[in-house]
């Protein structure tokens, strides 16, 4: 019976690993800075939203009258929600399929 065995050479195996490790490292470290680029721009976003929001708000305080004030703004609001309701739907589809 014949008893094959190959040596490997150690050091070549702590270059391939060392490698793989900073290849590791280093799309870790994008991933987080992408995410971290994803979370100021996403404030940035929250921020433009809520005031334009308000200023939408104050717009139809101003320019449309009194009585018809609250079915502006509810129709401002539905629209608002209908929006925020397909984006939540968009990303559930992109997160779980």
């Amino acid at each position: 019976m014949s008893d094959t065995h190959t040596d490997t050479d150690p050091s070549t195996d702590t270059d391939e690993t060392s490698e793989s490790d900073d290849e590791d490292t280093g799309a870790r470290v994008r991933r987080y800075a992408n995410y971290a680029i994803l979370v100021v721009l996403g404030l940035l976003a929250f921020v433009a939203v809520v005031r334009l929001y308000l200023s939408v708000s104050n717009a139809i305080g101003t320019w449309v009258t009194r009585e018809y004030r609250s079915l502006f703004q509810a129709a401002f609001n539905l629209v608002v929600l209908l929006a925020a309701g397909v984006g939540i739907s968009y990303q559930l589809r992109r997160l779980y399929g």
